[in-house]
């Protein structure tokens, strides 16, 4: 069974387009769904109004399918029967369809819309409200006073008419003038200036002008500029024939030129930490530096990934050195600290070190081995780490307990060279017994203090002072295992130590978003036989991830300000820098838990235990 679907379309003109189509289905559907088989796009005709089904050759029936009804021959129903071969008229809405059927042929639908179906503006003239408001164009004007008026007047009246508020941030102007600008605030400021949310005066000195240096300066002004200002122009080059005009623009406004503290510190953008200058900022100047400023010394960069200077690396490289000098850390830097430290040796796994770390236990801190953070302490904040010092790092092992009279431990006196000096001079190495409280002298047990004794310390043999003062300084002696000796005025001495406790001048880095990297990641300390090995990692290892900022497929995209600031915080290690004198310890009771263990040691070695 079929039917044939004929559609009657008007012109504008008059014309009428007729289209026919077939539809094989002994159920036709109607509504104002279009997956309907008639689509009628009235808003009377419910999505699924109605359906039409072939009873047979001679009867057709219709039925609502929803709960409006239907024109059938002009009377309103919900269902009925017709029948093709005599006729009937069908009414959806402003849709008209006409049932026929000529002879054995498929019935057919003809549909058409009702002349003047949808209604007037005229009828609908009483609900219109064009009769009350004013016209498009008075509307308008209406509309664009308010708006002056509310965001304009009236701002400007009470920021004339309020009294002056400091320019302080702990003097906000009143909390109704506050209200009456409100709207031309164009954001949250950020939280380092969050407390100026309520005084915009307090950086806005003069309404209609952009902020100044002068403003800024009031609050901050320890900092320091990137460099001079004409040297700045001149390595950042010429504008391009936009942004010349751009600036020609805004210093109309009052804006200061490029260089200016608003060209990178943009405010109103929303609370949270002010972001950082984008990458493109620096390059701007950098990419191309040496082509404009002649006498740099600084290397083009551009990106971290592909276009970065090798990493450089101030410190002492030469006894008697005054100033650091940059080295880079590619290949093998060397650097001279003054010390005698073989990193792999205590790292070791096994052997001397291992055995001693093993023999102190996890009661001391310490595990089958020694690891790096036995002896590196961070700082508090993680950034860095703290000085090594002798009695907190390294007198568990290297005890400088060398007697005990009574209750009271005799220790070389570390970094205080002439103290040493004093101690050994009057150094008496007659044995003690353990009888009367270690007072009463007498014979020495065989082997307690010999070379290759558990913890012998070679403080020269028990004769001349003087001796003993040559033996331990020598290079076999005590402080020889760690300090190269030299001679001071004909006396016995050390050369000084110079521990770097920073060696990037023009860049930061932070350990603690590294924290769960191992150390031999970057240091390879456990392969560095001297202390003159520089354990700082070249650009290469920094690569591995951390790439330029539009770099997406990076581990970590970094721009500059990642790791370089743009304001100098003074010249730093620029000027003179002199040798780091040893650092002296605490004395009496307040001993380090490292040393205390030396005196356990050494109490251990008389078979006594500690008072």
């Amino acid at each position: 069974m079929a039917f044939l679907i004929r559609t009657i379309d008007l012109t504008a003109d008059g014309r009428e387009i007729i289209r026919d189509r077939a539809v094989e289905d002994d159920t036709i559907t109607i509504g104002r769904g279009a997956d309907n088989d008639i689509h009628l796009p009235d808003l009377a005709v419910e999505q699924y109004h109605a359906r039409i089904d072939q009873l047979d050759f001679r009867k057709l029936r219709v039925e609502a399918a929803g709960t409006l009804g239907f024109h059938l021959d002009g009377r309103v129903t919900k269902s009925g029967q017709i029948d093709p071969h005599e006729g009937a008229e069908l009414g959806f809405g402003s849709y008209r369809l006409v049932l026929s059927q000529d002879g054995p042929g498929p019935p057919t639908i003809t549909i058409s819309q009702a002349e003047n179906a949808a209604p007037s503006s005229d009828d609908l003239a009483g609900f219109s409200l064009a009769g009350t408001l004013p016209g498009k164009r008075a509307s308008a004007w209406l509309a664009l006073t308010a708006i002056l008026a509310a965001f304009l007047a009236v701002p400007i009246y009470s920021h004339l008419t309020r009294p002056a508020a400091s320019t302080t941030a702990d003097a906000p102007h009143s909390k109704g003038a506050v209200v009456m600008d409100a709207s031309w605030s164009t954001g949250s400021l950020s939280q380092a200036h969050h407390a100026l949310e309520d005084n915009c005066e307090a950086c806005h000195a003069e309404p209609f002008q952009s902020v100044q240096d002068t403003t800024c300066l009031t609050c901050h002004e320890d900092i320091a500029d990137h460099a001079d200002k004409p040297r700045q122009l001149t390595g950042r080059g010429p504008m391009s024939t936009g942004d010349a005009l751009q600036w020609a623009v805004a210093e109309q406004f009052g804006k200061e030129g490029p260089g200016s503290c608003t060209t990178c510190h943009t405010e109103h953008e929303g609370a949270g930490r002010m972001e950082p200058a984008a990458q493109q900022f620096c390059a701007d100047c950098h990419d191309t530096m040496d082509t404009r400023l002649t006498d740099t010394k600084l290397v083009n960069a551009a990106d971290f990934g592909t276009s970065h200077p090798q990493l450089q690396a101030a410190v002492f490289t030469a006894p008697g050195q005054t100033r650091p000098v940059r080295v880079p850390l590619s290949g093998k830097p060397k650097e001279y600290s003054g010390l005698i430290f073989p990193h792999d040796i205590h790292l070791q796994r096994s052997g001397g070190v291992a055995k001693m770390a093993s023999r102190l236990g996890t009661k001391e801190g310490y595990g089958s081995s020694l690891v790096c953070a036995d002896c590196h302490t961070p700082t508090a904040d993680e950034v860095g780490f703290l000085p090594v010092n002798m009695e907190e790092d390294c007198e568990s092992c290297h005890s400088l307990v060398y007697d005990k009279v009574g209750t009271t431990f005799r220790t070389l006196q570390h970094g205080d060279v002439e103290q040493m000096r004093a101690d050994l001079a009057a150094l008496d190495r007659a044995p003690r017994s353990s009888a009367n409280n270690g007072m009463l002298r007498g014979r020495q047990r065989p082997g307690e203090y010999s070379r290759g004794g558990l913890y012998y310390q070679n403080f020269g043999p028990p004769v001349r002072s003087l001796v003993a003062v040559n033996r331990a300084m020598a290079k076999d002696g005590v402080c020889g295992e760690c300090h190269i000796p030299t001679t001071t005025n004909g006396k016995p001495d050390v050369m000084p130590v110079n521990l770097r406790d920073h060696f990037l001048i023009n860049g930061r880095f932070d350990h603690e978003p590294h924290k769960q990297e191992k150390c031999a990641t970057c240091h390879k300390a456990d392969s560095s036989k001297a202390s003159a090995d520089l354990l700082l990692p070249p650009l290469a290892t920094c690569r591995t991830c951390h790439m330029g900022e539009s770099d997406t497929k990076a581990d970590v995209p970094s721009g500059c300000a990642m790791c370089h600031a743009y304001h100098p915080k003074g010249k730093g290690d620029q000027s003179e820098i002199k040798a780091a004198p040893l650092a002296q310890g605490p004395t009496g009771p307040n001993l380090p838990k490292r040393q205390k263990q030396g005196i356990n040691q050494f109490l251990a070695m008389l078979g006594r235990k500690s008072e």
